[in-house]
């Protein structure tokens, strides 16, 4: 990307904001209408009228409907125009959104960028950003296999939300220090939840036992962050509410956005395979109740680089898998 591009991205790249009410089922077809009509309103730099539909987190995002305005001009001046569109999608998402992802070319960079809107069932917009098509990280780590014994980190059937080596089964693919990360919940009948799913104890997941994958020693056990409420993150703790085990050779296992007053274990605690360690919450930067799961090189949070996490004697989608990683789509079980 020249340089001369890049401030454009750099002002909404992060504004992924993901905590909409949860949303009903709709058809693709009405979900991909509406992620198209959004981009036209941004193409046609009606963006008093686009502005009015984001959700009230986004407009902490991008601030006065007048610096929206100012940002499509910048846009406008540093990608240029739409030329070619080379693919257009709904991709999976944040449990509550519905992620409109539209790949095009533009006539003043090089690269493809991707027009992302991120919307709840009313249509309001948790999500928006433009930002040159994403890649995997690389990672020296990708043929790399696991030292440790490891177990799926609960009981029960469980689903992978996000799981896998690839941007396509996993998002978190996007960074090294989260590479091979999973989020899990549990969902029955298409759903994580019941009612409406506006409080935590809705939940199929919430309070659930999070175990301990394998022997080893607690190097962090954090239990200081309140659970955020549906429509809430806390980005400024990502992890809220976790705990980092020391499996030795190495590898260490994070298990975060933990219930909080759950934690029951303490730094120095020596604990083994399928011990409790604490409940499943919704503690941190977190859309909705889940597991978020790591294998990593180092004890800390941010300073280290994910391992892939290959798991023994499970079972994914009713098939005994004897070595190997969950990925997205899978129902697992221990």
């Amino acid at each position: 990307m020249p340089s001369r591009s890049r401030s454009v991205f750099a002002a909404l790249a992060a504004a992924l904001l993901w905590g909409a009410p949860a949303a009903a089922q709709q058809p693709d077809t009405l979900r991909m209408q509406t992620g198209r009509k959004y981009t036209r309103m941004l193409y046609a730099s009606h963006m008093d009228s686009l502005y009015a539909r984001l959700a009230p987190q986004m407009r902490e995002r991008v601030g006065t409907a007048e610096q929206f305005a100012a940002f499509r001009t910048q846009m406008g001046g540093q990608i240029g125009d739409e030329t070619e569109v080379v693919a257009e999608e709904m991709v999976p998402g944040p449990p509550q959104a519905f992620v409109y992802r539209r790949t095009a070319r533009f006539s003043r960079v090089q690269v493809p960028v991707e027009i992302i809107f991120a919307t709840d069932s009313a249509g309001l917009i948790h999500g928006f950003s433009v930002q040159p098509r994403r890649e995997a990280a690389p990672s020296r780590f990708m043929d790399y296999q696991t030292k440790t014994p490891l177990r799926l980190p609960f009981d029960g059937e469980w689903y992978v939300f996000w799981g896998g080596r690839t941007l396509e089964q996993n998002y978190h693919a996007m960074t090294n220090i989260q590479r091979f990360a999973s989020d899990i919940i549990i969902r029955r009948d298409g759903s994580s939840h019941t009612g409406d799913g506006k409080q935590l104890a809705q939940y199929y997941c919430y309070g659930q036992p999070i175990l301990s994958p394998a022997d080893g020693t607690v190097v962090t056990a954090v239990d200081s962050f309140p659970d955020q409420q549906i429509g809430t993150t806390n980005r400024a703790n990502p992890a809220g509410n976790h705990i980092i085990v020391d499996h030795g050779n190495s590898e260490f296992s994070m298990l975060a956005h933990l219930r909080p007053g759950s934690v029951a274990v303490r730094p120095g605690d020596r604990v083994r395979a399928g011990q409790k360690l604490g409940e499943c919450g919704n503690s941190g930067n977190t859309s909705e109740p889940h597991l978020h799961y790591q294998l990593q090189d180092g004890p800390v949070f941010g300073q280290a680089e994910g391992l892939p996490a290959l798991f023994r004697g499970y079972t994914a989608d009713g098939q005994r898998v004897e070595v190997g990683m969950p990925v997205k789509g899978q129902t697992v079980r221990q």
